[in-house]
C-alpha cells in the first residue's frame, strides 16, 4: 500500500507520498524502479493509493479528457470522476464489483487532489470530499493523520512541512511505506488564499461574547 497526504494551510496546499511498491511480501523500492505516486494534472497534482495498475491508466485517462478534466470544485471533481468511471469501464476494463451489496459500481480508485482550488479526496464510489486542513490515504494514513494533527497548529510550519511530517510518520511505522518522500506545493487562488488566511487568523480565538477561562474553568 502507501502513505499519501494533502494539506491546506494559509495560502498554500501540499501533496506528498512515499515511494514504495509491494507485491505481496516483496518490496520494490526506489532503488530498483522510479516509483511515483504523485503526478501532475492541469495546474495541480493527484496522488493514488491501491494497485499499481491505476497509475498508467489514470495518467493516460485524465490527460485524454483534456478540457473536460475539471477539478476546481467539489462538484467539478464529482462530474469529472463520473466521466472517469465510464472510461474505466469502456476503455480500460475495470472490474466494478467489490462486494455483493455494493450500492453503486466501484471505480476502484482512491486518490487525493491538490490544486489552486484546494484539497480533495475521491473514493471508489465517487464520494468526493473537500478538506479544510489535511487528510491521508493508504495503509500508513492513520500514522500520518496523527502526526499532522499534532503539528498542524504550529505557526512555524507551512503546508509542505506538515505534509512531509505526515508521510514521514507513515514511512517510520507502516510496513508498506518507504522513502524517499515526494512532495509538491501549490498556491491557492487569490480569493481562496485570502479566506484561508482569515480563518487562520481567527483560529483558536474565543467566539464573540465568550469569556476567557483559566485552567480551573472559571471565568
Amino acid at each position: 500500500m502507501t502513505t499519501c497526504v494533502v494539506v491546506k494551510k494559509g495560502a498554500e496546499v501540499a501533496i506528498a507520498a512515499d515511494a514504495l511498491v509491494t507485491f505481496g511480501d516483496t518490496r520494490l523500492s526506489r532503488a530498483y524502479e522510479r516509483n511515483q505516486k504523485v503526478f501532475p494534472v492541469g495546474d495541480g497534482f493527484i496522488a493514488l493509493a491501491g494497485t499499481t495498475a491505476h497509475f498508467p491508466v489514470m495518467r493516460t485517462l485524465l490527460a485524454g479528457l483534456g478540457e473536460e478534466c475539471r477539478l476546481g470544485s467539489r462538484d467539478d471533481v464529482f462530474r469529472t470522476f463520473l466521466k472517469v468511471h465510464e472510461k474505466l469501464k469502456t476503455d480500460y476494463f475495470v472490474n466494478t464489483k467489490e462486494d455483493d451489496d455494493d450500492p453503486y459500481e466501484s471505480s476502484q480508485i482512491v486518490c487525493l487532489i491538490a490544486n489552486p482550488a484546494g484539497i480533495f479526496g475521491v473514493y471508489s464510489y465517487r464520494e468526493v470530499f473537500s478538506f479544510d486542513r489535511f487528510w491521508g490515504i493508504g495503509s500508513g494514513r492513520n500514522y500520518a493523520l496523527g502526526a499532522m494533527h499534532a503539528v498542524y497548529d504550529r505557526p512555524d510550519l507551512g503546508a509542505g512541512e506538515i505534509a512531509r511530517i505526515g508521510v514521514d510518520a507513515g514511512v517510520e511505522f507502516d510496513k508498506s511505506s518507504s522513502g524517499p518522500i515526494e512532495m509538491h506545493t501549490v498556491r491557492l487562488h487569490q480569493e481562496d488564499a485570502a479566506a484561508a488566511l482569515a480563518d487562520d487568523a481567527t483560529d483558536g480565538e474565543p467566539a464573540a461574547g465568550d469569556a476567557a477561562t483559566n485552567n480551573d474553568g472559571a471565568p
